[in-house]
C-alpha cells in the first residue's frame, strides 16, 4: 500500500464487519466501523466535505476562524480538517460531553467553550443558538453550521452510501443509523432511493429524543426529555433533515445503550462508543422481529475511546445505576468500592505520603484506608497530606503514619442510613465494619448517588 499524503487522505473507506457472537435471531448483522476513521468517527467525512466546500465556493479565506456548535465528534472532525489547512477553530460544547472529547479538541489546538446541556432550542445558552451567535460577533468568522449546511448529508450521499452499498456486494435489506444533525440519516436516504429503494432505513433514537415518536405516530413533540448518550437524539427537526423514507424507529434508554455498548466489546472486539451502543441496541431488536433472513448494517459512530471515564468505567455505571451488585438491604448498598473485591484503594501505614498522593490523583479519590494487613489502622486524606506538608515540601517522604486519623468513624454494617449523618457533618468519612471485618467507605457522593438511584 502507497504512503498517504497526510491524515486527510485517511478518511472514509472503514471497514466493514460481519457480527459473529452476536444474537442476531435470523439475519446476519454487519458493523460499518466508523470508529477507524483518523478522528476516530463518522463526522470525519462531514468535517472534510463541509471545510472543502466553504473552500470551493470562497467562503473560507486563509487563517480564517471557523466556528461551530458540537457535541464533540463532529468538533474532532473538524479540529483535525482545520489542523492541517490552517484554520483557527473555536467550538462550543455542551457540558454533558466526555472529558475525553473535551481533552481531544483542546490537544489539537481548538479552543472550546462549555454551555449549558440542560436547555433547548432558543436559549441563549444552547450550544447552537451560542456558536452562530459567536460567529455573527466575530468579524471574519465563518459558522459551519452542520445542521443547516447541505454540505452534510452530500458528504453521506456522494460518499458512504456508495461506499456501504459497495463492501455489501449491493445484497443488503436494511441499515441501522442514529441522527444528530441529521447529516448521515438525509444523505443515506437520498442515495439509497436511488440506487436500492428497498433497503429499510431503521433509526436508533436515545430515549427523551423527539424524534422515535414523531417517525412511529407522525407526531412532533415541543417537549424532550434528558440524555447522557451523547451526539444522536434530538429536540427538534435540524432544517437538512428528510425523514420521509425512515418507517422504523427504536427509543433506546441510556442503560440499554451502554450495556450494548460494552456487549460489543466483549463479544466482536469493537470498542465503539455510547452513540454506538444505542444503534447496536436498536439494531437487534430489529433483527431479531424479523421473520425472515436479512441482511442489515448498523453504524459503530466513533470509538470508545473517548467515553474510558464513562461507559467503561465500571464504577461511573455503578453511581449511575446503569449496572447493579447484589443488594444487602445495609449499608454495604451505598460502599462503591467494596475492600473485599479489592475495589478500595487503600495504603499501608509504612508508605510514603508522595504515595498516598499519587494514589489519591490516579484514583480520583480524596481519602484512603490505612491498612496493616487486614485491619484498618487510620485514614488519611487530602487536608491531613497537605498540612502535613505545607511549609517542608520534604515531609512528602515521610509515613502515613505521621498523618493519618487513628481515631475512626467506625459504623457496623447494620446501622441504620440517618447513623451516616453526623459523620458527613463533621466532614468526615464513614468507616463501615462487620464485627472486625473492614468492608469499605461511604462519602456524601455515596449517599447521594444511592438516594438518587432510588428515584430512577
Amino acid at each position: 500500500m502507497a504512503a498517504h499524503q497526510n491524515v486527510l487522505e485517511l478518511i472514509g473507506n472503514t471497514p466493514m464487519v460481519k457480527a459473529q457472537h452476536l444474537d442476531t435471531g435470523p439475519c446476519e448483522l454487519y458493523l460499518k466501523l466508523e470508529c477507524m476513521n483518523p478522528g476516530g468517527s463518522i463526522k470525519d467525512r462531514i468535517g472534510l466535505k463541509m471545510i472543502e466546500a466553504a473552500e470551493a465556493r470562497g467562503d473560507l479565506k486563509p487563517g480564517a476562524l471557523i466556528v461551530e456548535g458540537t457535541a464533540g465528534n463532529t468538533g474532532i472532525g473538524l479540529a483535525l480538517v482545520a489542523q492541517q489547512k490552517g484554520y483557527k477553530l473555536l467550538l462550543v460544547v455542551p457540558d454533558k460531553m466526555s472529558r475525553e472529547k473535551i481533552f481531544n479538541l483542546r490537544a489539537m489546538g481548538a479552543e472550546v467553550v462549555l454551555t449549558r446541556s440542560d436547555v433547548a432550542k432558543g436559549h441563549p445558552d444552547y450550544y447552537q443558538d451560542m456558536a452562530a451567535r459567536i460567529a455573527a460577533e466575530t468579524p471574519g468568522a465563518y459558522f459551519i453550521n452542520q445542521f443547516g449546511n447541505p454540505d452534510n448529508p452530500a458528504a453521506h450521499e456522494q460518499g458512504t452510501g456508495p461506499e456501504i452499498w459497495a463492501q455489501m456486494d449491493g445484497d443488503m435489506d436494511a441499515i441501522v443509523f442514529g441522527c444528530g444533525s441529521s447529516g448521515t440519516m438525509t444523505g443515506l436516504s437520498r442515495y439509497f432511493a436511488k440506487a436500492a429503494p428497498h433497503v429499510e432505513l431503521v433509526l436508533a433514537d436515545p430515549v427523551g429524543s423527539i424524534l422515535t415518536q414523531y417517525i412511529n405516530e407522525g407526531v412532533l413533540s415541543t417537549k424532550s426529555g434528558s440524555w447522557m448518550v451523547e451526539g444522536i437524539g434530538e429536540d427538534f427537526l435540524p432544517d437538512i433533515s428528510d425523514f420521509s423514507r425512515v418507517k422504523k424507529a427504536y427509543a433506546i434508554s441510556d442503560k440499554e445503550s451502554f450495556l450494548a455498548g460494552r456487549e460489543l466489546l466483549v463479544k466482536e472486539g469493537v470498542l465503539g462508543g455510547s452513540s454506538s451502543g444505542t444503534l447496536l441496541a436498536a439494531a437487534l431488536k430489529y433483527c431479531r422481529e424479523q421473520t425472515t433472513p436479512k441482511k442489515v448494517v448498523v453504524f459503530v459512530c466513533d470509538t470508545g475511546n473517548k467515553y474510558l471515564s464513562k461507559m467503561y468505567n465500571d464504577y461511573w455505571m455503578l453511581d449511575n445505576g446503569f449496572i447493579e451488585r447484589p443488594q444487602h438491604g445495609d449499608l454495604r448498598d451505598l460502599i462503591l468500592r467494596p475492600y473485599a473485591q479489592r475495589d478500595t484503594v487503600v495504603v499501608g501505614p509504612n508508605d510514603t505520603l508522595h504515595v498516598a498522593y499519587q494514589r489519591m490523583k490516579m484514583y480520583d479519590v480524596s481519602q484512603l484506608p490505612v491498612m496493616d494487613g487486614e485491619k484498618i489502622v487510620g485514614i488519611v486524606d487530602e487536608s491531613d497530606v497537605l498540612l502535613h506538608v505545607y511549609g517542608n515540601e520534604a515531609r512528602f517522604r515521610d509515613s502515613v503514619a505521621s498523618a493519618m486519623v487513628s481515631q475512626l468513624n467506625v459504623l457496623p454494617v447494620t446501622s441504620p442510613m440517618e447513623s451516616l449523618l453526623p459523620v458527613f457533618e463533621r466532614g468526615q468519612v464513614a468507616i463501615v465494619v462487620d464485627g472486625p471485618k473492614f468492608l469499605g467507605l461511604i462519602t456524601r457522593i455515596d449517599l447521594l448517588n444511592y438516594l438518587r438511584r432510588r428515584v430512577q
